[in-house]
């Protein structure tokens, strides 16, 4: 049976509501902001200088929207600290701290009062106060390497080992890790509302635009015929699953994801596997990082998407595969979706591998909440798989939770 994800534009919209402290926004930046500002910049994260973002996931209270999607954010920089030099006596960390004082959708306008309390796919942390806190400049692999190659040095015994080490490192074209907070625009994160406001919003965003999907009957057999397991190539072992089904041809998926902001994954080769180890030395992301091969029917997937930020360790990540036929005129794919949420080293498989958050159901969300936010998405329904386990492990070994629906979105340009 088919449920729509619609009902909750259809739900009773909420006028002049009071948001609650506590409640949770969903934003991304719209502007570049970077603890470290060169002498001559004349912009940078000053304390006190204007920062803008957008909400880009519905607040949802008592069943309804509360606030759509696209409310702009304004706010400021209430302190900013640039990390020490690699080579300063006194390692010190980056500090930044971001305020958000008012939000507006058309003619809606609030004052608000929030705190940063979670960053999408970061190096840095954030304390109970909304305080972004960088990483120790000497906490890097890059700047424990050239550690190392100093200690080295001053043994006559080791120079040469030092000497060979420091080559190697030219010849891989390692960096100096940046300790400083430098998010550009598009870095997404999590602000939690400190004191209530009222809102008085009237629109639904996108989700308001949604029709409903032809043939019910025919789009819930077509769901639930589908694979919804994958194999990992290598060793050949069960692993992640479907969760989401899309219908549009392959320049509608391409179009949606890139206005969304995710990037396509690199083909595994030694060039990608060398720029990846960059990457995890240099302590910064890689937006086209590889991923592990995943087989759908003995078949590889047709595309490849993933979003991060300024650590390859975190990434939002989905293979999409082209599955048989088509669906009211449509191509018909499948995805899985899942979150990596650090790097940890496998015992059994002898190799570093990444885990992922086992609650797949919110990378499932997160996948429609970005795509809807585009407004290429022109319907959507969730519909049930009675046959699919509930709780599984992926090939390396994570447990994985989900109530077993699959999203079902029809994407056109």
């Amino acid at each position: 049976m088919t449920r729509f994800l619609a009902a909750l534009c259809l739900a009773a919209r909420l006028f002049a509501i009071q948001i609650p402290a506590g409640t949770e926004l969903s934003v991304r930046l719209t502007d570049k902001v970077s603890t470290y500002t060169p002498a001559d910049a004349t912009t940078g994260a000053k304390p006190n200088s204007a920062i803008h973002a957008v909400l880009i996931a519905p607040v949802i209270l008592n069943g309804a929207i509360a606030i759509a999607p696209g409310a702009q954010l304004t706010g400021t920089v209430k302190q900013s600290k640039a990390a020490s030099s690699s080579t300063a006596t006194d390692k010190t960390a980056a500090l930044l701290e971001l305020s958000f004082t008012s939000m507006q959708d058309g003619p809606a306008k609030a004052v608000i009062a929030t705190i940063v309390s979670n960053l999408e796919n970061s190096r840095e942390s954030v304390d109970d106060k909304g305080v972004i806190n960088g990483i120790a400049p000497d906490a890097t692999l890059s700047s424990q390497i050239d550690s190392g190659i100093s200690k080295l040095e001053s043994n006559p015994k080791l120079a040469t080992l030092a000497g060979l080490i420091q080559g190697a490192k030219q010849v891989l074209k390692i960096q100096e890790a940046n300790p400083n907070i430098d998010y550009d625009a598009g870095v997404e994160f999590t602000l939690k509302v400190t004191q209530p406001f009222e809102w008085k919003g009237t629109g639904s965003g996108p989700i308001g635009k949604l029709q409903p999907i032809p043939n019910q009957g025919a789009l819930a057999e077509l769901v639930n015929r589908q694979p919804y397991r994958t194999i990992a190539e290598n060793p050949p072992r069960p692993s992640d699953m479907t969760n989401i089904l899309f219908i549009g041809t392959e320049e509608d998926l391409t179009a949606a994801f890139t206005k969304a902001g995710w990037s396509t994954a690199a083909r595994l080769s030694t060039e990608s596997k060398l720029e990846t180890a960059r990457a995890l030395i240099e302590s910064r992301g890689y937006n086209e990082g590889p991923m592990s091969i995943l087989l759908l029917d003995g078949r590889p997937p047709e595309m490849a998407w993933q979003k991060g930020n300024n650590t390859f360790a975190q990434r939002h990540h989905l293979r999409i595969f082209r599955r048989p036929g088509t669906f009211d005129g449509k191509p018909v794919w499948v995805c899985t979706s899942t979150h990596d949420t650090g790097i940890d080293y496998s015992q059994r498989d002898r190799t570093f591998i990444h885990r992922i958050d086992g609650q797949i159901d919110r990378e499932r969300a997160k996948v429609v909440n970005d795509l809807l936010f585009t407004g290429l998405v022109r319907s959507l329904a969730m519909v049930e798989r009675p046959e699919v386990p509930r709780q599984i492990s992926n090939a390396t070994g994570d447990a994985i939770s989900t109530d077993g629906s699959m999203a079902v979105l029809v994407v056109s340009q």
